[in-house]
């Protein structure tokens, strides 16, 4: 009960509150680890394909490790010297793992700016995506926004939240590694290709079935917000493994569907037109509501997985509880 407990508290507090701006942020701690480490394994170990890739590994098992290690033994301590303590800590590690609140605003700093114009949207939505943003028509500020929102309920709301109910905050640093990870070094360019290889891998194995827990979460999101969930189930079995990624088209195709709007496409990136699948199909164009459409569908998709996922963990510990009950009274 403690950790779901911590969870939920953590969760309300995202909800209520966001990324708390005067407290230090353990992912902020995350990222300084990788870039330290990546200097150091950098110097020590050749420019080779085989010797970039070991170093990748190792940079992950540092990262990973340490993200993991530290919160465990920290909140192991706490517990043990005030049990209100070391809850109020874990309850606190809960909420900065946690960005529904952050995704959600990013969506509506999109659209307010969109709104004011085309110029000022472009500008908004360069803070939230990788690819080239100067030339982006209005049509691709909002498709942009939409595709954020929706790929980002996952690394941003279900994964932590799985990986939190298995372990607590300790494994759900250790995701949040895994992720910015993935954010740093995951990149399929002369710098990264080899080095962070092992880092992008890894982040598709972590968010594989959260990933597709997200998309029916969304389409029972859909069904709740009076979107056309049956063309989201059609569209999302249709088109949900076009992506490079196994994940990313997940809940995309999802929310192309619901909305009845066409995502995806070639989109370019440091001045080169990379080719991607289309998602949904063009019913009509897209406009600049579907962003507020898209983060009230990742909120409903969020409280969904919350109470599915809290469900789940209590079924499992009140079975295993019996179960212990029974064999103690056998004996």
């Amino acid at each position: 009960m403690t950790i779901t407990l911590a969870v939920l508290l953590g969760f309300a507090l995202d909800w209520l509150l966001g990324d708390p701006k005067k407290l230090p942020h353990p992912v902020c701690a995350v990222g300084k680890l990788i870039s330290a480490a990546e200097k150091v394994l950098r110097r020590i170990f050749p420019a080779t394909p085989a010797a970039l890739t070991f170093a990748g590994i190792l940079l992950w098992l540092i990262t990973c490790g340490m993200s993991f290690a530290v919160p465990f033994f920290l909140l192991r301590w706490l517990y043990h010297v005030n049990f209100w303590l070391g809850f109020v800590v874990e309850t606190l590690l809960c909420w900065m793992i946690f960005a529904r609140k952050s995704l959600a605003d990013a969506g509506y700093h999109v659209y307010g700016a969109v709104k004011q114009s085309l110029e000022e949207g472009r500008k908004a939505i360069a803070w939230y995506v990788g690819r080239d943003t100067a030339e982006l028509s209005e049509e691709g500020v909002i498709k942009a926004a939409v595709e954020t929102v929706a790929e980002n309920l996952t690394d941003g709301v279900v994964s932590p939240l799985v990986f939190m109910l298995i372990g607590g905050a300790p494994l759900g640093m250790l995701y949040k590694a895994v992720n910015t990870l993935d954010s740093m070094v995951g990149y399929h360019n002369e710098k990264y290709e080899y080095f962070g290889k092992f880092s992008a891998k890894m982040d598709d194995l972590f968010n594989f079935i959260p990933a597709r827990l997200s998309a029916l979460c969304m389409i029972a999101g859909a069904g709740m917000l009076h979107l056309d969930n049956r063309n989201a189930l059609r569209i999302y079995r249709r088109d949900r493994n076009k992506h490079k990624s196994p994940n990313a088209g997940q809940t995309e195709s999802v929310c192309a569907g619901a909305l009845h709007i066409q995502l995806g496409g070639d989109a370019s990136y440091f001045g080169k037109v990379v080719k991607k699948a289309a998602f949904g199909d063009p019913i009509r164009r897209v406009d600049r509501t579907d962003i507020l459409a898209t983060v009230d569908l990742m909120t409903a998709a969020s409280v969904f997985a919350l109470v599915l996922c809290c469900a789940i963990r209590l079924i499992v510990k009140v079975r295993t509880l019996c179960e212990r009950e029974n064999s103690y009274l056998k004996g």
